[in-house]
C-alpha cells in the first residue's frame, strides 16, 4: 500500500465515521404516551407524536413531555364561613394536553414544574374560594358539592395552559379540637332528643292502641245490650229448663213437708 494514501484513507474514513453518526444523531424516537417538543436554537419550533422523526443536527434539540394521566397531591387550609380553619388533603389526576404541550412548555416548562407552578396553587385558590361558601359542619355534609366547585374552578384555570383535570378527590378534613368537641356534643345532644322524641312517640302509640282498645270494647258491650230481648232471655230460661230436665234422674227429692218442685214448661203455642 502506498504510504501516501494511508492518511488520505484515515481521513476518508473518520469522515464516514462522522457522518454516521451525524446521520443517527439526526433521528430520534418518542416513545408511546409521549410528545416530542422540537426546539430550534431553543425556540419552540413544532411538537411531534409518538414515533421515528428527524431533527435538523447542531439546530435542533427534542424536549421530551409526558401526557399519561399523573396524579399530585396537595395539602390545603381555609378559612370556612364561619371563620373556621379546616385543613385538607387533595389528590389531583391531570394530563396534559397533547396538541399544546409546545404552549405548555413554552411558558410553564417541564412535567414536573406543572405541578409545582400551576396546579398546586390553583388547588390552594380554588379550595379557599370555594370553603369560603360554606359553614364548617356544610364542608362535611355537602363534601361533593364542594368537591364540584373546586374541580370546576381548576378545570376554568388550567385549561389556558394545557392541562386537563382529571378527577379531584377530598380525602379528609381537619378541624380544631375545640370545633371537633362541639360537633361531638352537638351530636350526643342530638342523639339524645332523638331518643326522647322515640320515647314519646312510643308512649303516644301505646295510649293510643289502649284507647282503641277501650273503644272496641265499649262498642262491644253496647251490641250486646242491644241484642238482648225479652224472647232472648225467655229462650234462655226454657233452655235451661231443658238441661235441667235432661239431669233429671226421675226421683223425687226426699223432704218433709211443703210443695213438691216442679219444673215449669210454657207452652210455646201461645
Amino acid at each position: 500500500m502506498d504510504p501516501q494514501k494511508v492518511p488520505k484513507m484515515a481521513t476518508i474514513g473518520l469522515l464516514a465515521i462522522l457522518g454516521l453518526m451525524l446521520v443517527m444523531s439526526s433521528y430520534f424516537v418518542v416513545d408511546a404516551g409521549e410528545r416530542g417538543v422540537i426546539l430550534r436554537f431553543g425556540a419552540v419550533n413544532r411538537v411531534v407524536a409518538e414515533g421515528l422523526h428527524f431533527k435538523v443536527p447542531f439546530m435542533e434539540d427534542i424536549i421530551r413531555m409526558t401526557v399519561r394521566v399523573q396524579k399530585t397531591t396537595t395539602k390545603t387550609e381555609a378559612a370556612s364561613q364561619d371563620m373556621q380553619v379546616v385543613q385538607t388533603t387533595m389528590v389531583l389526576n391531570y394530563s396534559l394536553q397533547p396538541d399544546k404541550v409546545g404552549e405548555t412548555y413554552r411558558t410553564i416548562g417541564l412535567n414536573q414544574d406543572v405541578s409545582e407552578k400551576i396546579i398546586n396553587p390553583g388547588i390552594e385558590e380554588s379550595f379557599k374560594a370555594a370553603a369560603a361558601r360554606y359553614t364548617a359542619e356544610e364542608l362535611i355534609s355537602k363534601r361533593e358539592a364542594l368537591k364540584t366547585q373546586v374541580r370546576d374552578y381548576l378545570r376554568d384555570r388550567l385549561a389556558p395552559f394545557g392541562i386537563m383535570v382529571i378527577e379531584l378527590s377530598i380525602t379528609d378534613f381537619q378541624f380544631s379540637t375545640e370545633f371537633n368537641k362541639a360537633i361531638e356534643s352537638k351530636q350526643s345532644a342530638e342523639q339524645h332528643a332523638l331518643r326522647a322524641k322515640r320515647d314519646l312517640d312510643r308512649i303516644r302509640v301505646e295510649a293510643q292502641q289502649k284507647i282503641a282498645t277501650a273503644q272496641a270494647d265499649a262498642e262491644a258491650l253496647r251490641l250486646q245490650r242491644q241484642v238482648i230481648s225479652p224472647d232472648l232471655i225467655k229462650l234462655r230460661q226454657i233452655d235451661a229448663q231443658i238441661k235441667a230436665i235432661e239431669k233429671w234422674d226421675g226421683k223425687l227429692p226426699n223432704v218433709t213437708g211443703g210443695a213438691v218442685p216442679f219444673i215449669q214448661i210454657e207452652d210455646t203455642n201461645k
